[in-house]
């Protein structure tokens, strides 16, 4: 039996400890019962991205706003991304008009932009729109 990875719940932001070879048994979360790792990008804000940092499954965050074209032609390409990535990395979108705060605290200077954290640190940034095999080959180049 492997370690137990710590994984928070996008819904409650309470930690879970999850065993490596369960990730693909869609587990659900000991505090609020709802699903840890959904097929789909969750919703980071000021008030939970602290908490979705901590864990130890990569974090991918989309930052966005509902004004930018090439945010939304990107916006079907992150979801296919997600139901692709469960149980290896989690993914989230970061409206930067709903946040200010925290997209400038994150030094955000185009959209979009891709941010990757690991271990509650940013590993690797990237900015403008890019296709689902793009995608997953920069992830790729990023250990993932």
């Amino acid at each position: 039996m492997s370690t137990p990875l710590l994984i928070p719940c996008p819904y409650c932001n309470g930690l879970n400890r999850i065993p490596a070879e369960r990730l693909g048994e869609t587990p659900h979360c000991g505090r609020c019962k709802a699903v840890v790792l959904p097929a789909a990008p969750i919703t980071l804000t000021q008030g939970n991205f602290a908490s979705q940092l901590k864990g130890d499954l990569p974090l991918l965050v989309d930052v966005w706003a509902s004004w930018c074209g090439p945010c939304r032609a990107f916006a079907p390409v992150f979801e296919q991304a997600a139901t692709q990535l469960q149980g290896r990395c989690r993914l989230g979108k970061l409206d930067s008009e709903a946040a200010p705060q925290l997209a400038a605290q994150l030094a955000i200077r185009s959209i979009p932009s891709l941010l990757l954290f690991k271990g509650g640190a940013e590993a690797a940034r990237l900015s403008g729109a890019l296709s689902l095999p793009q995608l997953l080959g920069w992830l790729r180049q990023q250990g993932l």
